[in-house]
């Protein structure tokens, strides 16, 4: 049994749907949400889901090894950042080789780095009038967005759509994709076939 903790920072949507994905699966279980932020909402949907969650401070994970060594009692395999927003240090990166995944809400490597997440990448891609965006899941190296691209599903961008048109447009590509996507890594599948919503 493959154990994946889950990294959040707000509100646990994609969370919440890669725990739901894998409630009963014989080959991956979501051992543990972590979160950053006391106040994220992430925690409550953990204690709903019946996972146990965890909060660690940014000094925890940049200035000690508290959160590392938690993750090696609990024997945790592959990470999986869903809006985490605080840069991974290197010694978590060092322990988990490729093994750290996240997604990020934008066709990488247009709309990355630090400061470019959730509606700050939708009002982008209106601002500059793309015909198309989309996901973009990827293993997580010591840069924001920058590591090796394992998955890309797009959509349109209609020139009415508005950056909540985008969001809600990426919310379903996030929802179809992102759990079957980091079930292929873990388990050494063939991805789900890439396509084009509208």
């Amino acid at each position: 049994m493959k154990k994946l903790a889950i990294l959040a920072s707000g509100n646990g949507t994609n969370a919440q749907q890669i725990s739901e994905y894998f409630a009963g699966s014989g080959n991956i279980i979501v051992d543990v949400i972590i979160y950053n932020k006391k106040d994220a909402y992430v925690a409550t949907r953990a204690a709903n889901l019946g996972i146990e969650s965890r909060y660690f401070g940014r000094r925890d994970f940049l200035e000690t090894d508290k959160v590392l060594d938690f993750l090696r009692a609990r024997k945790v395999d592959y990470l999986i950042l869903a809006g985490f927003l605080l840069l991974v240090p290197e010694n978590i990166l060092k322990a988990f080789p490729n093994r750290v995944i996240n997604i990020h809400p934008a066709l990488l490597p247009k709309y990355g780095g630090k400061g470019m997440y959730g509606h700050h990448v939708h009002e982008a891609v209106v601002a500059n009038h793309e015909r198309e965006t989309g996901i973009t899941i990827h293993i997580v190296d010591g840069r924001y967005d920058c590591g090796t691209t394992m998955f890309q599903a797009r959509c349109k961008v209609m020139p009415s759509d508005t950056a909540d048109d985008v969001a809600a447009k990426i919310h379903l590509l996030e929802k179809e994709f992102f759990p079957p996507v980091i079930e292929s890594i873990v388990m050494g599948k063939p991805m789900p076939v890439q396509k084009n919503i509208s």
